[in-house]
């Protein structure tokens, strides 16, 4: 029997993950999910106000998509977490600075308790970029780091911790997106390295996780020595000849967000989604708006139906699918390890506090002029920074704090600050580096790299790194000002002995 329409739109339903605004599962988005299949929904900050309502929502969306519901995050740690209420997850390259993976596997578990209480049952994480390039703009501390080995030892066992608890990983960026220097969720990145030095390197982890790792989400980046014309997202040499053939992966292969604009700006919603599903993807991540997952929709279903993606393509698709769905059920759990969870989170952003240049605590009851940041708003990929006053606050439980915020690097006068002895301490609480201007004129006595640790190189003084902002990381550097917490932490890329 051939299939009507409306089968061939819910098989393509089966094939995308989607995203939608608002804190409710309104009636129109409801009808849309059942109407085509839906069976994946990734949740972001703007659907999210606190733990009951979240519980409300992920439960209403098991109701309308099934049994095999797919409901995901990105809960990775640090500045990259959606739910901010929950105990809060050192970043990754903390974690790599401590550099120990019982620590690692714990904070996994925790962070899956969390998740799974909340009624998820996917997480996209960790992250097994390798980050060895100090301009990248999009990854940073959400690497474990630049050695191969090491970095993905600590995020199998990361990965390890969170599986024991029920929640289901997503490795990222497949196959690599550490040493670029262009974000794709605006442009579309190349790394153009001999492929002796990629398989050394950047796709050392995934090579070694696709034994372990149930799923994988692609990367929009060109690799020209293996593919120049497509990125990897819609590359059949990569997805499918390198990935499934040659290292015979077994598990989810799922695009990064197909609404970016490396992708979206060049291909189309719905050409897009049909060429990574005929590259080898098993779900396109189609967030977008419901218009262009309409257009998705519409492209995946004629696709089928042409015989441009086989049927026996979707078919072990989908069962790969179920499987994850089946071995992960979406049923949430209470949550009574919150207190033990945060002081968990809590060692390990203290063990990840790392020094450089030898840094020198003032002395206590100090005055202190704090420089900050005024604008801390998202950039789109990490939660917003911590406010000025919030840094402020903390170190008033120590100082006499006068705050000082400046608007915009490149042109604060550093020199314009008054010269009246007081401790001088710089809180870096965005992910961006420092230009040329901040580089050569600003003097603090203290820095405080509370995001990207690399911006720890750009200024000429001794510095802090907690790589994030949450608040046991301020708690961290306070009790490293107090002399109660030594900065042991060793950061685990380039430039910094």
């Amino acid at each position: 029997m051939t299939p009507t329409q409306n089968d061939l739109r819910k098989l393509a339903g089966q094939l995308i993950m989607i995203r939608f605004p608002g804190t409710v599962l309104d009636a129109a988005t409801a009808d849309f999910i059942q109407a085509n299949g839906i069976r994946a929904v990734c949740l972001f900050r703007g659907n999210m106000t606190d733990s009951e309502q979240l519980a409300k929502l992920t439960a209403d969306l098991r109701a309308v998509m099934g049994p095999e519901s797919l409901i995901a995050i990105d809960q990775e740690g640090g500045a990259v977490v959606r739910s901010t209420w929950v105990p809060a997850p050192p970043a990754a390259m903390g974690l790599g600075a401590a550099d120990d993976t019982d620590l690692a596997r714990r904070t996994g578990a925790a962070v899956a308790r969390a998740v799974k209480a909340l009624g998820f049952n996917w997480n996209f994480a960790p992250v097994l970029d390798l980050n060895n390039n100090p301009d990248n703009p999009v990854i940073a501390e959400r690497s474990f780091g630049a050695d191969p080995q090491r970095a993905t030892e600590l995020a199998m066992a990361w990965m390890a911790g969170s599986h024991a608890e029920g929640v289901a990983c997503c490795v990222k960026h497949f196959p690599g997106h550490g040493d670029t220097n262009v974000d794709s969720h605006r442009a579309l990145p190349t790394v153009n390295k001999p492929l002796e030095e990629l398989a050394q390197f950047e796709f050392a982890p995934f090579r070694m996780a696709a034994g372990q790792a149930p799923a994988m989400m692609t990367a929009h980046i060109v690799y020209p020595t293996l593919d120049a014309d497509n990125p990897a997202s819609l590359s059949r040499r990569i997805l499918h000849d390198l990935l499934r053939e040659e290292w015979q992966y077994k598990g989810i292969v799922i695009t990064d967000g197909m609404d970016m604009h490396a992708i979206a700006g060049r291909y189309g919603a719905g050409n897009a989604a049909v060429r990574a599903l005929a590259a080898g993807a098993d779900m396109v991540m189609a967030l977008g708006t419901t218009e262009t997952q309409n257009e998705t929709l519409d492209a995946i279903a004629a696709a089928i139906a042409s015989g441009e993606v086989p049927m026996a393509e979707i078919e072990q698709r989908l069962a790969r699918l179920s499987a994850l769905a089946l071995a992960y059920p979406c049923k949430p759990r209470s949550y009574k390890e919150d207190a033990a969870d945060r002081e968990l989170m809590a060692e390990g952003w203290r063990r990840s506090l790392t020094a450089h240049r030898a840094p020198v605590r003032p002395a206590p009851g100090a005055k202190v002029r704090l420089v900050v940041r005024q604008d801390v708003v998202s950039d789109g990929v990490s939660e917003a920074g911590v406010p000025a006053e919030g840094v402020a606050a903390s170190l008033r439980r120590l100082y006499d704090v006068e705050l000082t915020t400046f608007a915009d690097a490149d042109t604060f006068d550093w020199n314009a600050l008054p010269q009246d002895g007081r401790f001088t301490i710089l809180a870096s609480t965005s992910r961006l580096r420092y230009g040329e201007h901040a580089r050569a004129t600003w003097k603090p006595d203290l820095h405080l790299a509370l995001w990207n640790p690399y911006q720890a190189l750009d200024i000429d003084s001794p510095s802090l790194m907690t790589y994030g902002f949450a608040q046991p990381a301020l708690d961290a550097v306070n009790g490293w000002l107090c002399g109660e917490l030594e900065a042991t932490g060793c950061a685990p890329v380039p430039g910094f002995a």
